[in-house]
């Protein structure tokens, strides 16, 4: 029941640009070009993100952020 509730509120986050764990803007972390083209980002809470395009962004799996 818990993750039918925070599911939508991180996923609307993610879709204004926003960390789902502090809020702050995505555009304000930290950034990293990868070798194949995309772009990691760092929020300052330590949760790490991939930028698609203008504004999409999704969470980094582990296996993704050590390569």
């Amino acid at each position: 029941m818990f993750r039918n509730l925070i599911g939508p509120v991180q996923a609307w986050l993610l879709s204004q640009g926003q960390c789902v764990g502090c809020g702050m803007p995505l555009s304000e972390g930290s950034t990293r070009n990868k070798k194949d083209g995309s772009v990691l980002i760092t929020c300052k809470c330590g949760r790490t993100y991939f930028k698609f395009g203008e504004k999409k962004y999704r969470r980094a799996k582990m296996s993704e952020i050590s390569e």
